[in-house]
């Protein structure tokens, strides 16, 4: 067997396409919520923004590099920008006429999207006063002429270009107008009716050019490359280094042009202005930078719009008034967020903030978000404890929040790590060190998200607490090695750690399932599947006749379901509510069993960052992940199957309904409420008892 054959490997930008067009698909939902349809609008916007901003940017810098094949599947470079752009603009129609459905159905529910040229002639009098009181001051007009050039546009920028006609000669001249990104982008006019900011400063632009009468204008925007490049060899300089990148960031090269639909030879000034190739311009009919409607998701007066939120539980043993360490001393915790909330997390950081007998604290911290409780509370720890704290720089997109947090924390006196040269950190890890009488006691928490509350409120992920004697002096170590800059040489007993274990410890566990043949099961739950050596490792597993389940919510690049190949690999993506972000990992016949990880099955999460790969420690651990995968399994609400035909279909419901995270929702919320209920008779017998007693 050719385990090596091109056509047995989707392209991974090929395949992310599929991914966005899955979330695209569910705005389609007519279950949905009207803003949530919405949402999944702004969130299909979203992704493909930093997809042009990376990966099409990247692909650019290859092609222009001359470089011929970069992957499995052989394509090249020009092949695959090719495939992108003719995938997006025949998307791109679908697209609008989605967006016009849901609009026509948000205006019947009281929600109403119009552009200023669509309002009654009383409306418009009322915004004109709109304009110039808020609008005015803060607008940048500007004229293209011979001492006035098109003006430097940062990444994402919005403006409108506008065509005038001189009062004085009847000269055409072209300019544009900035709109800053600190300006609402839907301006509510009244109850229900909002406006596109961009068609209220087109249509007023004439007050800004005195001497001069409007004749058109059409809104554009731009995409700059926003990867950046950093160059580690001068250790000493990186926080300058990475402060220049974020820089560059904003001056990057151009890999995308959006434009409005409008006066023909305005579109092509803005083109002549913003040199892109053709393919990378997409001339649109609806609101430029889908990611704004989450102005309107959010908007808390048409709350009933939406999915009521979730609320997140703390469930036993959490749940009770006994000290946090005292609960580990006795049992492992598994939370799976954010069913269960991330409070606990915060909560273990705090109480080592607080707790005397806590000598020293240590994390990593990937992603943390803004107004973070834990940098609040490791900042109050680092006056009387040692703590010590990686912060990721490289992080993409959290760059200048994380030197933010990272200064912060370095400021309060806390020992902060900006990264290991060479490598992302990628793994989420928290040591607690306590003092409990002449010893000490560790207390460890692993996860396979980032410490941010925010995001744990809407990406499923596993967490876990310990005080196993052996993970804390492999946590040590893996700390010892972030210090001392040897991670790429470091080596744990009990966890894995890439990029050193977890790649040959994944292969490993593949082949003892193959030499159990038929015999052999694996379940692999993931964001993406993009690593060559462990698809073909699956490839050989399969001819084996080991049984596989894939669910890869993202990129898959294995082809499931070809006689020879891969005949015995299912491959499935939930879409849903919640970003389902966990990693967990099954294998029959290891040791563990099953195992949950920060890393994704990709060659840079296995072969260049610092990720942690953890065994279930228990039989109620082991339990615990194995439901997750197989409720998951069994979901035919939110799931889709990857054929060979590289297309996903939706798994057809059968007469009962199962979505595995409104399962989850359920479960919580009965062992919540059973736990309720419990303390609460709990509470009243001892209340009977003292009264008894008193009388």
């Amino acid at each position: 067997m050719d385990f090596t054959d091109p056509k047995m490997f989707f392209n991974r930008e090929l395949s992310w396409l599929r991914f966005n067009t899955r979330v695209l698909n569910e705005a389609y939902n007519p279950n949905l919520p009207l803003l949530d349809r919405l949402k999944f609008l702004a969130i299909y916007g979203t992704n493909l923004d930093e997809f042009y901003m990376i990966r099409v940017a990247g692909l650019k810098r290859l092609y222009a590099s001359g470089i011929a094949e970069i992957g499995a599947d052989k394509l090249t470079p020009s092949e695959q920008l090719q495939y992108i752009r003719d995938y997006l603009h025949q998307e791109q129609s679908a697209l609008e006429k989605l967006f016009l459905e849901i609009k026509k159905e948000l205006c019947k529910a009281g929600l109403d999207i119009k552009n200023f040229s669509e309002l009654h002639e009383s409306q418009k009098s009322s915004i004109k006063g709109y304009f110039h009181s808020y609008l005015y001051p803060v607008i940048v007009p500007i004229v293209v002429d011979s001492t006035h050039p098109f003006p430097h546009l940062n990444n994402l920028s919005f403006g409108i270009a506008i065509k005038l006609k001189s009062e004085e000669n009847g000269d055409i001249k072209y300019g544009m107008i900035r709109i800053p990104r600190v300006l609402t982008r839907f301006i509510e006019i009244e109850k229900g009716l909002f406006v596109p900011v961009e068609t209220i400063v087109g249509e007023f632009a004439g007050d800004l050019f005195e001497g001069y009468e409007l004749i058109s204008y059409v809104p554009f925007r731009v995409t700059r490359n926003a990867d950046i490049e950093i160059q580690e060899d001068e250790a000493d300089d990186f926080i300058e280094l990475m402060n220049e990148g974020i820089k560059a960031r904003k001056k990057g090269e151009i890999v995308r042009l959006e434009v409005g639909i409008g006066d023909e030879n305005l579109i092509d000034f803005v083109k002549k202005q913003i040199i892109v190739f053709k393919d990378d311009v997409y001339e649109n009919n609806i609101p430029l930078n889908l990611s704004a409607f989450w102005e309107l998701v959010g908007s808390k007066d048409f709350a009933h719009l939406s999915t009521p939120p979730f609320n997140p539980k703390i469930l036993p043993p959490l749940d009770s008034s006994a000290n946090i360490f005292d609960t580990l001393d006795k049992q492992d915790v598994i939370l799976f967020q954010p069913f269960e909330s991330f409070d606990s997390v915060v909560h273990f950081i705090q109480s080592a903030a607080k707790d005397p007998d806590v000598l020293s604290i240590r994390m990593t911290l990937y992603r943390v978000g803004k107004n973070s409780p834990i940098i609040k509370a490791l900042t109050e720890a680092a006056e009387n404890k040692q703590v010590t704290v990686l912060v990721e720089l490289k992080a993409r997109f959290d760059e200048e929040n994380n030197l933010h947090w990272a200064r912060a924390l370095e400021s309060a006196g806390a020992h902060v790590i900006y990264g290991v040269p060479g490598l992302k950190v990628h793994a989420k890890v928290a040591l607690v060190i306590k003092k409990i009488g002449d010893k000490l006691k560790e207390y460890v928490h692993l996860s396979t998200g980032n410490y941010n509350s925010a995001s744990a409120k809407i990406y499923t992920d596993v967490s876990f607490f310990t005080s196993n004697k052996q993970i804390a002096n492999d946590t040590i170590k893996l700390f010892h090695s972030l210090s001392t800059g040897t991670s790429h040489k470091t080596q744990l007993d009990v966890l894995c750690v890439a990029p050193m274990q977890i790649k040959p410890k994944i292969l490993s566990m593949i082949e003892d399932e193959i030499k159990k043949a038929q015999e052999g099961r694996i379940i692999l739950k993931a964001n993406a599947l993009v690593d060559s050596d462990v698809i073909k490792s699956l490839y050989k597993a399969s001819n084996a006749g080991v049984k596989i389940d894939l669910i890869i919510r993202g990129v898959c690049c294995l082809v499931p379901g070809v006689k020879g190949f891969s005949e015995n690999i299912r491959v499935f993506s939930i879409i849903g509510k919640y970003l389902e972000h966990a990693r967990i990992y099954y294998f029959k016949h290891s040791a563990s069993q099953v195992y949950f990880s920060s890393a994704d099955l990709m060659p840079r999460n296995l072969e260049r960052r610092v990720e942690l790969l953890i065994p279930a420690t228990s039989e109620a651990i082991i339990k615990r992940l194995d439901e997750i995968l197989n409720i998951q399994l069994k979901d035919n609400v939110q799931m889709h199957e990857l054929k060979s035909d590289g297309l996903y279909y939706k798994i057809p419901t059968t007469q009962k309904s199962i979505s595995s995270q409104v399962i989850y929702e359920e479960y919580v919320n009965e062992i919540y409420n059973i736990t309720k209920t419990e303390q609460e008779s709990s509470k009243t017998k001892k209340l009977l008892d003292k009264m008894m007693k008193d009388s």
